[in-house]
């Protein structure tokens, strides 16, 4: 018994399993590591001041909306939240305020999913604001079930593409008058999924939330490009970009948001996988503001920097028919 235990003392393969397993940990830990450093992407260090100028943000309550206001607003800028909640958007307002100690930080009501909504929100802007230097068209609705907008049209379409559609239209006047001016455009890497159904764009005939959220998102690149064509020479560039996986409440009609408790469950996978809002604010943040972008247009980014869309996305004859039909429905001709 006694040799059996000298034996066991001496076993060289428990040492072994020791060190393979030290070494097993260190390698996921590190990997994990420089994963999630991946997926947060760099950090945007412009000092750039905003003193003197305003910027329109959509969708600015929450997420990526809210922080990209923050930042700006720390700069020195008069920023409109450009919200259909006006409660919650008061309350991101007097946040902003708080945080950043500026307090030209204005609630504008503004709901995308209504046309009526927007030419308000415009006539509004347009006869009280005296520029437009930056519009980020950032609000969104992802993977809902169907559902209409007030003018008849399936939500994520109506409001990802042709409400902001109508918006920037509408606000294009101010944005040459302030000149050199920028528009943003959060688009989404699920555009490379997407395919513009010109026989069914409004998916009364077949209904796919993703498909439809896909279809929106490369509308947003389409929309650049065309607006990208018909705003040379007037100093005011248009530029797209995908912010990355966020953790916010765009993923409300995701699975894993309806219960509580399967929320705490998926964080730590979340947590990995998904960047923060602050994260993921930060390439509006690049397109919005970076001095070498002054005179960029038409470009997609991801991470901060340029990146190639999909071959959908850069069909110019598909960006025409999309202009064409956009405009035919933002005025009311069905």
């Amino acid at each position: 018994m006694q040799a059996m235990a000298d034996t066991a003392k001496l076993d060289p393969c428990s040492g072994c399993c020791t060190v393979y397993y030290c070494i097993a940990a260190v390698t996921t830990l590190g990997a994990l590591f420089f994963f999630r450093q991946y997926v947060k992407g760099p950090a945007y260090k412009g000092k750039e001041k905003l003193n003197g100028k305003t910027v329109i943000i959509t969708g600015a309550n929450t997420g990526i909306g809210k922080e990209t206001a923050k930042d700006l607003a720390r700069r020195g800028g008069r920023i409109i939240l450009a919200c259909r909640d006006i409660e919650r958007a008061n309350q991101a307002r007097d946040e902003i305020i708080q945080e950043t100690d500026n307090n030209n930080v204005v609630v504008y009501k503004l709901d995308l999913a209504s046309f009526d909504s927007i030419r308000e929100f415009c006539k509004k802007f347009n006869e009280t604001e005296e520029r437009l230097d930056i519009l980020i068209n950032n609000a969104g609705v992802m993977m809902c079930p169907r559902m209409l907008t007030q003018d008849g049209l399936e939500m994520q379409i109506g409001v990802n593409h042709f409400g902001h559609f109508l918006l920037t239209n509408l606000l294009l006047d101010k944005l040459k008058q302030s000149a050199p001016s920028r528009i943003v455009i959060v688009s989404s890497t699920m555009h490379i999924t997407g395919k513009i159904n010109f026989e069914d764009i409004n998916s009364d005939k077949y209904y796919s939330s993703v498909s439809a959220y896909a279809q929106s998102k490369l509308a947003n690149i389409l929309h650049m490009r065309g607006l990208m064509k018909r705003l040379v020479g007037t100093g005011v560039t248009v530029n797209s970009l995908h912010p990355g996986a966020v953790d916010t409440e765009l993923q409300r009609h995701l699975f894993f948001s309806y219960l509580p408790i399967a929320r705490q469950l998926t964080y730590p996978i979340r947590s990995l996988f998904f960047k923060t809002p602050v994260q993921g604010a930060q390439t509006t943040l690049y397109a919005a503001l970076d001095p070498s972008l002054e005179t960029v247009s038409g470009k997609y980014f991801s991470h901060c920097r340029a990146s190639p869309p999909s071959k959908r996305a850069l069909d110019d004859e598909t960006a025409e028919k999309l202009w064409q039909i956009s405009e035919e429905i933002t005025k009311g001709e069905k």
